[in-house]
């Protein structure tokens, strides 16, 4: 192995041991990376293909996995361990069947809702996804574009490759605003100032990473990219927090976002500091739900990552029933992992999920075609669930219940 090639194998092992893998996006704000992105979609587009060729979500993730380099498309691919949860999120749809309703007037189905205080014309929300510049170089604003043209709830990562006041005005109105505990209480007030100042709404907390996860099939995708990963992610330790915008004059370490010691007091003091509502995500059992209730959480996200932050071997559809269960209509539950089909969403609901998160499969538009394909995305899912409500009877999002669904 030459000396570029043990440097390079060195500088993704410490990337790969990261707690959240954060620096590979730094890679879509080099013009090196630009190229690398652009040129293989340049040459796709110019075979004819468009977002209309795409019939269901997976047609854009093999779209996005020709199109991406293999650390970029490894990155949105993996799970941890063997892949066990990623693979309990899928398996736990279908062990659900829908029940259908019939003569029942569907002519106008109705997807509108109110979730803290906000109305919203539709259940499926963008979930939170950092660094989005390492799969489409508008990035973040490509996707609030897309938010706004469609109307959907966006929840932006702090670790975007775009500031929250860019996204905000790029969407039109306020966004949730999604954040990781550091174990510097300065920066989280730092964050949390910034964003209630920016005028999101929400700030949504996330719970499941303290301890880091072993993302395996990453490792392996990274060795199948022969890039001098440097020249995009910069050198050092701190080097990939120069791309994220939100941790400007924070003096945030990477070390920093290891945080085994956090307890629920985390969020009493949360609460403390910011007239925002707080949101719970990666809760997935009841005595959590019970806690985050407890300690004055507004909502709570049921989520294990999409598969990427334990090895439960435990689906989040499955962990839904007790959360819902355990905090009844005190606070709304909302839901992530796995989601790729509007029967997906519509199980969900009649779980007693108040909306649906969605992150992967609206990357894989970006990367594929930008805001135009984050736009087919949120399109698909949405006729798609438009269509199961009229097959099942269910006119109104009020109508999907526990009735709408049984067990295999």
């Amino acid at each position: 192995m030459n000396n570029n090639a043990l440097a390079r194998r060195q500088f993704l092992q410490f990337l790969s041991a990261s707690p959240l893998f954060l620096g590979l996006a730094a890679c879509g704000l080099s013009e090196n990376a630009d190229r690398a992105l652009s040129g293989p979609l340049d040459s796709l587009l110019g075979s004819g293909a468009s977002p209309k060729d795409m019939l269901d979500l997976l047609d854009f993730e093999a779209l996005a996995e020709e199109v991406l380099p293999p650390a970029h498309f490894g990155y949105l691919a993996t799970g941890t361990d063997s892949g066990e949860t990623l693979r309990a999120n899928r398996e736990a749809f279908d062990r659900l069947y829908l029940r259908a309703m019939r003569m029942v007037d569907t002519s106008t189905i109705d997807t509108e809702l109110e979730l803290l205080g906000q109305k919203l014309s539709s259940p499926i929300v963008i979930a939170p996804v950092g660094s989005q510049r390492a799969w489409h170089n508008e990035g973040e604003l490509a996707t609030a574009r897309a938010a706004q043209s469609r109307n959907h709830l966006q929840i932006l990562s702090n670790v975007a490759s775009t500031s929250i006041e860019e996204v905000i005005a790029a969407r039109g109105e306020p966004v949730w605003f999604q954040l990781y505990p550091t174990s510097n209480w300065a920066t989280t007030e730092k964050m949390v100032m910034r964003a209630e100042e920016a005028g999101a709404p929400v700030v949504v907390l996330t719970v499941d990473l303290n301890s880091g996860s072993n993302r395996l099939a990453l490792r392996r995708f990274i060795r199948q990219d022969n890039r001098d990963c440097k020249s995009c992610h910069g050198r050092g330790p701190e080097a990939w927090l120069q791309s994220k915008p939100m941790y400007d004059e924070t003096g945030v370490k990477n070390t920093e976002f290891r945080t085994p010691g956090m307890t629920w007091d985390f969020v009493t003091r949360l609460k403390a500091i910011t007239r925002m509502k707080v949101v719970i995500k990666g809760i997935v059992t009841a005595e959590d739900a019970n806690s985050a209730l407890q300690h004055g959480a507004d909502a709570v996200i049921v989520s294990n990552h999409g598969g990427r932050a334990e090895a439960s071997g435990w689906g989040a559809l499955d962990s839904l029933p007790e959360v819902v269960d355990e905090v009844g209509s005190a606070i709304p539950v909302m839901v992530d992992s796995g989601f790729r089909r509007g029967t997906d969403v519509f199980k969900a609901l009649a779980l007693g999920a108040k909306a649906v998160c969605i992150g992967r499969p609206y990357i894989w538009g970006l990367a594929a075609f930008g805001q135009p394909g984050v736009e087919r995305v949120l399109d698909i899912l949405s006729a798609e669930l438009a269509t199961v409500m009229g097959q099942m009877g269910t006119a109104d999002l009020q109508s999907i219940t526990s009735k709408s669904i049984g067990r295999k």
